[in-house]
């Protein structure tokens, strides 16, 4: 018990009285001041009806105790017992009827600029899932998207204010939208359209005059012209697309807008079960604004998930002298929330688009926009700087041509300047060969897959570039069995962050009509559960605290109503997310409100 020396004085017999009285009040607050300083670093004990740790050597647990956010022991609770001694805890039995695993991580996220796309009027082929509420039908014919789009201009009151759109899938329509077609919506409203992938934007006449784009825009990369060399409204790449779209969306980037819109993306991740997500494009938009909002956001006391950054590689070469120190300097703004690391670069665009490429692209399997001389050339000189510097590259390739760019540069670029432990990653690695994998196994690359490419793309693009290529798609079983640690994402808005139907789809392999596609790629659920965990950690380097439950590492984990690996493989995207836990934090699912 604490000492606690009262002067006494025997000349005042009243106030040695009071000071007597008053000795037992002060111990009982000093005692109660000593147990609130020790129960923040408490250890509590959560015990649950089974563990998923993800460790190999020590696969299941039914007991896990955390401290100061991360995780001591985990085990039975005699384990735990035994390995915390004589150290006090307290046992918390809210979860004891469910199933913990590691917390879900998005490989490939946008949670800034994802969060503007859905925040927009939607124009989506497919139903697009909410945070609170239920989905947003789809449309499922050009006739519908053209009524949809007079509905968001008829509801713009503002004549000037250019009506920005989100979610037109090129693939289930068609054809790509340009000028003409969105003359005939309105001649005098600006009006732009953002694809489902984020790679497309399309304007019409009076959205181009309001960005001058007539001057600035010509000889552009990826700005589409006619045959008399006139702008037809199509921006593809990340240079064109910042040069239409960003002057349109300055109001959403403020912090009371901004904010906003990146909760309602997170709290859709949270009631998936995600815990960590990952900005794939800093600085596509505007870095310093960037920078603020992801800060504000993830380091907040009361935040919900954590953040990987990955730097754009395109954008901050354009906007710094020496881009590789710029984004290395990044790093000391690291946290536990917030952590930066890598740079990524596009090889070509998504699987939305790749089969219907704009007039003026160069090929129908993923190559958008190749150099005359030599595309892989090309890549090359974007990349060795930042290999010869040792970042962990990221590079987007979907179709077999940037596939083989792609491995190639690789190549290229250990003959330079040999690296061990790269974690150069391919993400989506959409449509490929055997033969790729096996390079890129060689050449120590990993694969982060978009499993949307089969299940929602496959069947859309069998009929434009074969059913061979459409439903081998995300090639998961050939990339597991040659070595290669594979991840998932969605690439939200792209796709929805469902860790549970993307685990669904990679051990199922069903295409939207039900059928099976490529059937001989299906992996087990074990499998497919390290995709989302700990070998998604791996491939955004963060393996050291997240990933799986192991002491030392972060206490996040996603909680879960049913065993997904119990279940029969067709229900595995039926389970229900109970919530999830941050840094130790229980986050109910049923708390999640607007």
């Amino acid at each position: 018990m604490m000492n606690i020396d009262v002067p006494v004085s025997s000349e005042h017999p009243k106030m040695d009285m009071f000071f007597s009285r008053l000795i037992p009040v002060i111990a009982t607050i000093a005692l109660h001041l000593t147990s609130v300083c020790a129960d923040e670093h408490m250890i509590t004990v959560f015990r649950a009806k089974k563990i998923y740790t993800m460790d190999p050597g020590w696969p299941e647990a039914t007991t896990v105790a955390v401290q100061d956010g991360r995780v001591v022991s985990v085990g039975t609770f005699e384990d735990v017992q035994l390995s915390l001694g004589a150290r006090p805890f307290i046992t918390d039995d809210s979860l004891n009827n469910r199933i913990l695993m590691p917390g879900f991580i998005e490989t490939h996220g946008h949670p800034l600029t994802g969060a503007i796309g859905m925040t927009r009027p939607m124009v989506s082929s497919l139903p697009v899932a909410q945070p609170y509420g239920p989905d947003v039908p789809g449309l499922k014919t050009l006739d519908e998207v053209s009524r949809k789009l007079k509905e968001y201009v008829a509801a713009e009151k503002d004549p000037k204010k250019t009506v920005l759109v989100w979610g037109y899938d090129v693939v289930a329509m068609g054809r790509h939208l340009d000028r003409e077609f969105l003359d005939a919506i309105s001649s005098s409203q600006p009006l732009m359209v953002w694809d489902i992938s984020e790679h497309f934007v399309y304007a019409n006449t009076a959205a181009l005059k309001a960005a001058d784009a007539a001057k600035v825009a010509a000889g552009m990369d990826g700005v589409g012209v006619d045959q008399n060399g006139e702008l037809n409204g199509q921006f593809s790449g990340t240079q064109a697309i910042r040069f239409i779209l960003v002057p349109q969306i300055k109001d959403l980037l403020t912090p009371e807008v901004a904010l906003k819109n990146m909760k309602f993306l997170a709290d859709l991740n949270r009631r998936h079960g995600v815990t960590t997500t990952s900005e794939l494009s800093l600085g596509a938009v505007n870095i310093e604004i960037e920078l603020q909002l992801l800060d504000r956001f993830f380091n907040d006391a009361s935040g919900t998930q954590r953040c990987i950054i990955v730097a754009d590689g395109k954008s901050i070469d354009a906007a710094n002298d020496n881009p590789c120190v710029f984004v290395k300097n990044l790093e000391r703004r690291n946290t536990d929330r917030q952590i930066f690391r890598g740079v990524r670069f596009v090889a070509d665009n998504s699987l939305s688009g790749v089969a219907i490429p704009f007039r003026n692209s160069g090929g129908s399997d993923g190559t958008e926009h190749p150099s005359a001389e030599d595309p892989g050339k090309e890549l090359f000189l974007q990349l060795q700087p930042w290999w010869d510097f040792g970042f962990h590259i990221h590079v987007d390739t979907d179709g077999m041509t940037a596939n083989n760019n792609t491995i190639a540069t690789l190549s290229a670029l250990q003959k330079s300047r040999a690296r061990f432990d790269h974690r150069f990653t391919c993400h989506n690695f959409g449509m490929s060969t055997q033969d790729q994998v096996r390079k890129l196994k060689v050449l120590g690359g990993l694969a982060s897959i978009n499993p949307y490419d089969l299940h929602h793309r496959s069947e859309l693009n069998a009929p434009l570039v074969g059913a061979e290529r459409a439903y081998t798609a995300a090639r998961f079983k050939t990339l597991i069995d040659a070595g290669i640690p594979v991840s998932m994402h969605a690439d939200t808005p792209f796709g929805p962050p469902k860790p549970l139907e993307w685990v669904w789809i990679a051990v199922n392999r069903l295409g939207l009509s039900g059928n099976v596609r490529g059937q001989n790629e299906r992996v087990t659920a074990l499998e497919a559960f390290r995709m989302v965990t700990i070998d998604a950690a791996w491939a955004l380097g963060v393996e050291d605290r997240l990933g799986s439950i192991e002491p030392g590492k972060l206490a996040d984990f996603t909680v879960l109503e049913d065993d997904p690996l119990s279940v029969p493989v067709e229900s595995i995207r039926d389970v229900k997310v109970w919530g999830t836990v941050l840094g130790g934090k229980l986050l109910p699912a049923s708390e999640i409100r607007p």
